[in-house]
Parts: structure tokens; sequence; C-alpha cells
């Protein structure tokens, strides 16, 4: 059956998933290559902000200790610092800043979290810490100026209801922790913007509701409310990987829409809702982010997520990505590559077919989303569905649209495609035998295989509409892009003349 899409409009595409994404610990961001990804993505994509982990670990080296004349002293040291945010803001793009983890020497204690060591416990002293944050943050006001930084989301730690990043998951010490921050930071600038708690999906739906408690009863500064979206199972171990149930995308979307149902009638109730991190699964290691699969699984999501949350940020954008340890094969957890030469992956693309959508939507639906643009130009991004336990997967599926088109007599169809035999360098790296170091003639086939495949025709224009009919193949997403023509042939051009036939 054909889908008959309406020339108005029924809304406008939410830029949400273009907002913030994720990285890795703040220092990778001093390798070149991390920087030649970037500016990659910021050139094909562009995103506004970007957020990690560890700015105040040691690996960053902001709280320096040091003695003098028998005495403990601190210094605040920005040479890492300033040299990230350099970079950032060259390639178009501004920290989304997560205040964690704890400088070793400021510790309250020594669990830490990742190989390389972020540090989870509170400060031993809290006038420190603020010290700390009133000092980084007043030195990043001072470099780039207050109106540039007041655009920089401050959000304070990471994950504090699990233990593994905030030690016991004390409710009671992060408010403490939450508050030192806040107050700190407003010192600085009353209009910089402070959030948090980034809570994991396993958070009980007591977690906020606390929190907003917290922050009232005390009036305690708080200008956005963060959270984490993930729907990967337990980890089953393999050397070097993990291996993780999932449940469908729409949990992803469940997650999304749950701060403000938690935070509904609480002063906290109509803030922002950033959601910091979110995909299939948070382990760097678990090679379903490579797949054909996994971007046909998040379309529904970056289609629908907009009208949800302020922003969704996708965990990880590049493979230099070591919470698990310096990655042991080509793909490693984010959804490019460029160490090895760009080699791109099916979830890139689906955010590069984001970039060239219209912002007017004209139509939703279960497999597909249709947005025109102020030219006239009509874009649809359709994907196949998926099944999430492995057993019944789709072979074939068609999305049949009518799509209203300025008058013209035809319309220009380009369509890119990614799916389990196009745009999806994992496939052919597999069947290279899955190389650990692969040589330079298999990573330029390996990138070549990356690219989506791409195809074109022109199509008739019938009373103002043009029939479309795109059949998708098994974790197929495909973006067509209907523009009309206007016909500037000559009259004496004849095709039959081409190779010098008669008129």
């Amino acid at each position: 059956m054909r889908s008959n899409v309406s020339e108005h409009p029924v809304g406008r595409l939410s830029d949400a998933w273009r907002f913030a994404v994720g990285t890795g610990r703040f220092e990778l961001a001093l390798r070149r290559d991390y920087q030649d990804s970037l500016a990659l993505l910021q050139r094909e994509i562009g995103f506004r902000h970007i957020r990690g982990h560890g700015l105040f670990s040691d690996g960053v080296g902001v709280h320096r200790l040091y003695e003098y004349r028998g005495e403990r002293h601190v210094r605040h040291n920005f040479t890492y610092l300033d040299q990230v945010v350099d970079a950032y803001l060259e390639l178009g793009i501004r920290p989304f800043l997560e205040l964690g983890f704890m400088p070793a020497g400021l510790a309250s204690g020594e669990q830490t979290v990742f190989w390389w060591r972020g540090n989870v416990t509170p400060p031993r002293s809290h006038t420190e810490w603020a010290d700390l944050v009133r000092a980084t943050v007043g030195h990043l006001v001072d470099r780039y100026g207050l109106a540039e930084v007041r655009g920089w989301p401050i959000e304070v730690w990471n994950e504090p209801d699990l233990t593994d990043f905030w030690q016991d998951a004390d409710t009671d010490a992060y408010h403490r922790l939450y508050e030192v921050t806040a107050h700190a930071v407003k010192e600085v600038d009353a209009a910089l913007q402070v959030g948090g708690p980034a809570l994991s999906p396993g958070a009980g739906d007591d977690w906020l509701p606390r929190f907003a408690e917290f922050v009232t009863d005390r009036s305690v500064p708080v200008d956005f409310v963060s959270r984490h979206a993930y729907t990967s199972g337990p980890a089953q171990h393999v050397p070097f990987g993990v291996h993780q149930t999932l449940a469908p995308a729409g949990r992803l979307l469940e997650q999304f829409a749950s701060p403000r149902r938690q935070l509904a009638g609480t002063p906290l109730a109509e803030l922002p809702v950033h959601v910091t991190e979110f995909n299939s699964s948070y382990r760097p290691d678990n090679p379903i982010h490579d797949t054909a699969f996994h971007a046909a699984y998040l379309a529904p999501v970056l289609a629908a997520g907009g009208d949800l949350v302020d922003s969704f940020a996708y965990w990880t954008f590049s493979d230099m990505f070591e919470e698990q340890g310096v990655p042991t094969t080509l793909f490693h957890g984010g959804f490019g590559l460029l160490t090895h030469r760009q080699i791109k992956k099916p979830t890139y693309h689906l955010y590069a077919f984001m970039s060239r959508l219209g912002d007017q939507v004209l139509a939703r639906g279960a497999d597909h989303l249709v947005t025109r643009d102020d030219s006239g130009r009509v874009t649809v991004l359709a994907w196949a569905p998926v099944d999430v336990t492995g057993r019944d997967p789709v072979d074939g599926h068609a999305v049949r649209l009518s799509l209203p088109v300025a008058p013209a007599r035809t319309a220009f169809l380009l369509r890119s495609s990614v799916s389990e035999e196009a745009g999806n360098a994992w496939r052919p790296w597999c069947e290279l035998g899955r190389p650990a170091s692969p040589t330079a003639r298999q990573l330029d086939l390996l990138r070549e295989a990356a690219e989506p495949a791409r195809r074109h025709a022109s199509l008739p224009v019938v009373a103002g509409r043009v029939e479309l009919d795109l059949h998708l193949t098994r974790h197929e997403v495909t973006l067509a892009e209907v523009t009309p023509v206007t016909d500037e042939t000559p009259p004496w051009w004849d095709e039959r003349r081409l190779l010098g036939g008669p008129a």
C-alpha cells in the first residue's frame, strides 16, 4: 500500500541529535589522529558540543600538588586543557563539560574505574574541590570569553547512581558534591549553565525526584537535567570483547522520555533534558556497533528522539575509546575510525544522512521520515525493521510513498544506502580474515567498501507528485533525495546523434 504524503508540513525536524556527541577520555583529543577524525566528522555532519570523561583526572594534569617550605600547595595547570579546547573550537565544536573524575591528590580514597584509573571517590576537601572548579571555569572564561563559555553546559560528574562511577553510589555524598560544584560555577558567573545528575539507565525512579527535592529545598542552582540511555543486557565475555542481548530500540525512546515523566509537578519539570550518552551497548568492545544492523536499529531513535529531549549524544564518535584498554581490533566502539584511513561505519553514514534532511517534516512512519527544505528538495530517510533476537531477520522490506514536489515535469532522485552489502566495512573485514593489522592495500579496500551505495534516476512528476518505491534489503538504511528539475536542454540536442548518427 502506498502512503500519500501531504504537501503541508506537520512540524519541524529537531536537531537534538546534532547538539552533542560523546568522546573518550579528555586527553585523547591531544592526538593528531583524533583531531583528524573529529575534523572529518565536523565537515560531514557537524555537531555543536562534545562530551567526555576525565577532565579532572591526572592525565589532564589540572590539579597539581607540590610542597614548598614544608607545606602542601596546589597549582592549577591548564596546559592540556587549553590545547584540547583550542582544537575543539578550531574544528567548530564546543565543550559539554563533565566535571570529573577526582584528582588523586584530592581524592578521599583509591577506588578507580577503567584501565586509566579515573578516581571515583568524593573529595577529601570540598573547599579545595570548589577552588578547583572555580579556577578551571574562571580560566575558561578568561581565555575564551564569557559570552562563549555561557553556551557550554557544565555537568557535575558521571553516573553517580552506579558504584563503579561513584563510591558506594552514595546519594547524599553526590548531592553534597553537586551543591558545592553548582555554587562554585555560579560564583564565576550566574548565567553559566550547570546541571546533572547524569544518571545511568539503571537508576531507580526515585533518584531524579530525590535530586529535584534536594536542589529545591536548598535552593541549589540547576539549569538542566541529564541522564543516559542504553539497551544492552549483561555482558557475555569473550577474549578482548563482549556480546550482549538488546532490547528493542523503542526502549531508548522510553528512557529519553523518563526524566520529564519523573519530574512532572516538580520545579524542575520545565528544564532542558540532555541525554549525554546513548547507544545500544555502553561497551566499546561490543562489535555490534560496527554492523549494518546497528544503523537500522538506531534510525528510528534519531528520527524521533528530538521530540522527547533537548539533546541525545551518541557514545562515542571515535574508535579512539579506551575504557576497556587499548583497542585490539580494527573496529572498536565508535562510528568512525580515522587512524585507519577514514574507515566509516554504517552508523556514521546514518548520521551523515540525518545531516542532509530538510527541516520541514512532511510525514513520519514506523519505517520512514519525510522532510523538505526551502529549496523544494524532498528527502526520505527509510530503514528496514530489525529483529533484536537475531532469530527472524527481515530480508526484504518495501516503503512506498507518493511525494509532493514543486511544479516540474521530472524530478531527480539520488539514493544513498548502507546495508549488509553496501557502506559496511565490517563485512569485507571479516571476509579478509579479520586482520588485526591490515596492510595498506587491505585498508584501501576497506575504505572503498565503507562508502554508501549510490544510484540515481529521473522520475516523472504527475499532478505535482512523484511515486517513490524503496525496496530495502536486510538492515538497510537509505536516504532518497528528490529534487524537481528545471529542464535546460537546448532544442537542438538529440541523444541519437551522440555517435554521429543522423538527426
